[in-house]
């Protein structure tokens, strides 16, 4: 009813553009316009000014020969003083925008590995978005965004590389490992060298106080029974350890069977034995 009368509404973030006998008049804004039919004007079309996206999946080939898939996301509005310009000089926006978008993307990753595509992504959509801007503008169209938000080879090679980097987490895992058992080896070394360090005092102690003690009780008992020399003493202390000894292991249910000399003659001769160990472990 209203273009009827001649009256049209232009929608909010869109422009319409007005015809004069087919040519071209001006560019209403939103709200209503009077649109005279019988006076030869005539509504082209409209436009919107609302952020456009596109998405261009580009195949190429790196330097190494492998061949990726490149998903480009280009974000892109139409200008309101140049609508006149988006209208009139582009056809088809999106493959224009997805041309420009194939001619950087395999202009540039080819001088490119296959990792570094990854790395250097952000520098890949920045040069897109500078090309397309600069081409853009003069048709009336501004870049808002460019990303490369995937990066996409071949299975086989994506396969290998998940292959890869699961050998080298797995060295890495091996390499940590036996570092770690080395280290408890170490440790363990150390803790029994301490150990046998500290026994051997003990035992030097334990050998050091029998000692005293043996030269204690001879000093005592010579001083107490006069006409007694120190090797009567000795040879009475050695005796006696000797059957003290032969109680203990014949008490011991875990002893086992232990064959030796046994005599008045035998019992001399462990006590001399016994004497010139003792003896020499003192002068040592």
């Amino acid at each position: 009813m209203g273009q009827a009368l001649g009256c049209i509404v232009v929608d909010q973030s869109t422009v319409a553009v007005k015809e004069h006998f087919g040519k071209f008049d001006n560019v209403l804004q939103p709200g209503c316009h009077c649109l005279p039919w019988c006076l030869g004007y005539q509504l082209a079309g409209k436009l919107s000014l609302r952020v456009n996206q596109l998405d261009v999946r580009c195949e190429t080939k790196t330097k190494d020969n492998v061949f990726v898939n490149v998903v480009a996301s280009i974000q892109y509005r139409a200008l309101s003083e140049k609508a006149a310009d988006a209208f009139y000089k582009l056809s088809n926006t999106k493959q224009q925008i997805q041309a420009y978008v194939f001619d950087v993307i395999r202009a540039s990753v080819p001088k490119l590995l296959l990792d570094d595509v990854f790395v250097q992504k952000d520098d890949i959509a920045k040069g897109v978005e500078e090309e397309l801007e600069k081409a853009m503008s003069g048709y009336g169209f501004e870049i808002v965004q460019t990303l490369i938000v995937d990066i996409e080879p071949d299975q086989h090679v994506k396969r290998s590389m998940n292959e890869i980097n699961a050998a080298a987490r797995m060295r890495v895992a091996a390499n940590e490992k036996a570092e770690a058992e080395k280290i408890l080896q170490i440790k363990r070394a150390e803790g029994e060298a301490e150990s046998k360090y500290l026994s051997g005092l003990g035992i030097a102690r334990q050998r050091q106080a029998i000692v005293d003690g043996l030269r204690d009780s001879v000093l005592a008992f010579s001083e107490n029974v006069p006409g007694t020399s120190a090797k009567d003493v000795m040879d009475m202390v050695l005796v006696t350890q000797y059957f003290d000894t032969m109680k203990d292991i014949g008490a011991s249910s875990k002893s086992s069977a232990v064959f030796i000399p046994h005599g008045p003659g035998a019992v001399k001769d462990i006590a001399d034995q016994i004497r010139d160990g003792l003896l020499q472990t003192e002068s040592v």
